[in-house]
């Protein structure tokens, strides 16, 4: 008989929580909506890198993005009429983010200035986009979550091509999340948080899909949200309703559990440090970032300009 080995359990230490006098205590439209209408301060999401060590997170209920400098200092960098959720950087200048009420946004974060990147399909708006990963060709994935579940599995995974074409790769997933690619680009995993599971989606050579299949079950009130890679090739995924990031292996058995405080939402993740080492995530209901340091570093990230 082959007994699983017991995957190593490890506790998520603070990085920096966000200043009071950056916090909303107020009800908002996004709370009514997805947290039962409790009074959210903030709700952090899509924690990037930029080249020069700085953190991106986005604050969904009041539409804004802040950078977090490698002291744990934050800066509002775009307060707007939005709900951003994911973000990557188009090039070193500019961060795209995946914005639920107005679809893809392009942010300069030298200035603050936020532009529309793709807002609808064939005239028809989204039904609220989530996250989204570049290729090494530039190809965009992007996940549109909406308000789908077990009961309406009708949640949306596009490619955007960098010629512009839209590719729907599929329509029938019950609240798609996160995303991340392997390290060699030919397979898409994708969160199913009402599902309770992340998806294994294959990228064949013709820009289809195939026998897609369930890589990875979870359980407990939320399933995985965000996700990210490590140059091992193995799964990070954020699971919120459980308070902790699992590392899995090829054979999506976790081989370490990252713990946080209890009562703690994990929901978003990212590799910084000069080496990319240490994970850094987003603790939504504390307002705050932990992070953890690891064996493996994580995949580069790619963007639309540069491999």
């Amino acid at each position: 008989m082959f007994l699983l080995q017991a995957p190593q359990v490890c506790e998520l230490e603070s990085f920096t929580t966000m200043p009071d006098a950056l916090r909303h205590p107020e009800r908002s439209d996004w709370a009514d909506a997805n947290r039962s209408g409790a009074v959210t301060d903030s709700f952090l999401e899509g924690p990037v890198f930029d080249a020069a060590g700085h953190l991106y997170v986005a604050d969904i209920p009041w539409g804004r993005v802040f950078r977090i400098d490698p002291q744990g200092a934050w800066t509002l960098v775009a307060e707007y009429d939005g709900e951003p959720n994911g973000m990557k950087f188009l090039d070193e200048r500019t961060l795209l983010i995946t914005d639920y009420k107005n679809g893809l946004m392009r942010l300069e974060v030298a200035t603050g200035r936020i532009s529309p990147y793709l807002q609808r399909r064939n005239s028809e708006r989204f039904k609220g986009v989530n996250d989204l990963v570049f290729d090494a060709e530039g190809n965009l994935y992007f996940t549109d979550q909406g308000q789908s579940g077990l009961h309406d599995p009708s949640g949306r995974l596009y490619r955007l091509r960098p010629d512009g074409r839209l590719d729907l790769l599929l329509a029938n997933v019950p609240s798609p999340n996160g995303v991340a690619l392997s390290p060699d680009g030919r397979v898409l995993y994708l969160a199913v948080t009402r599902g309770n599971c992340v998806w294994r989606v294959p990228l064949l050579p013709d820009g289809s899909v195939a026998k897609v299949g369930q890589f990875f079950t979870s359980y407990g009130p939320s399933g995985p949200d965000g996700l990210a890679v490590d140059d091992q090739g193995r799964l990070l995924v954020a699971n919120p309703g459980l308070g902790l990031v699992w590392v899995l292996n090829h054979r999506a058995e976790p081989v370490q559990v990252l713990r946080g405080v209890p009562g703690s939402s994990l929901t978003n993740l990212a590799f910084g440090g000069a080496d990319r080492r240490t994970l850094y995530v987003t603790d939504s209901t504390h307002g705050r970032i932990l992070r953890a340091r690891l064996e493996a570093p994580g995949l580069a990230l790619h963007g639309l300009n540069k491999g």
